[in-house]
């Protein structure tokens, strides 16, 4: 654990950063193919995207580094009100993903309170962020780490029934 470093992503990052981005597309993916998005190329979307991100002054893109290997991500924001989510001013907590080899080692951790310390350096009252509900290993690391639970998400689909 003393070998990981927590640290920005820089542009030279992004190829390993969209790797691990597409572990995470496909794990939601194949939990419920209809409710999550699965789009071609999809790790070069996401380094096209995360670069964007890293000149936004309220994004927070961070990664895990043991030696010259990146084995984990986060991604944030910091949001203004939400009406919609009846959510004031907050940090959102969008991505954390740990590269399978490197779980259990406390990088998870990690990431998520650097993310938060980020976020709330940047003014964020809170932060919030969403997990799969078949996600019990990541809802148990957010508890211990200080989230509650505070809101289901559930999906119809077009023309009834759970299908």
């Amino acid at each position: 654990m003393s070998d990981i470093i927590i640290r920005p992503v820089v542009a030279a990052d992004l190829p390993a950063v969209a790797r691990l981005a597409g572990m995470l597309v496909r794990y939601h993916h194949d939990l419920d193919p209809r409710r999550y998005l699965f789009i071609e190329r999809v790790e070069e979307g996401y380094a096209r995207f995360l670069g964007g991100e890293l000149a936004d002054p309220e994004a927070v893109v961070i990664c895990a580094t043991r030696g010259a290997e990146i084995v984990g991500y986060a991604y944030g924001t910091l949001e203004g009100r939400d009406w919609n989510a009846l959510l004031d001013r907050h940090g959102a907590v969008h991505d954390v993903l740990v590269d399978p080899e490197a779980r259990g080692s406390g990088v998870g951790e990690r990431l998520v309170l650097e993310a938060c310390a980020r976020l709330e350096a940047l003014g964020a009252p809170r932060v919030v962020l969403h997990t799969a509900v078949q996600n019990a290993a990541a809802q148990a690391l957010f508890a211990k780490l200080g989230f509650r639970a505070t809101m289901i998400e559930m999906t119809r689909e077009a023309g009834g029934g759970a299908r």
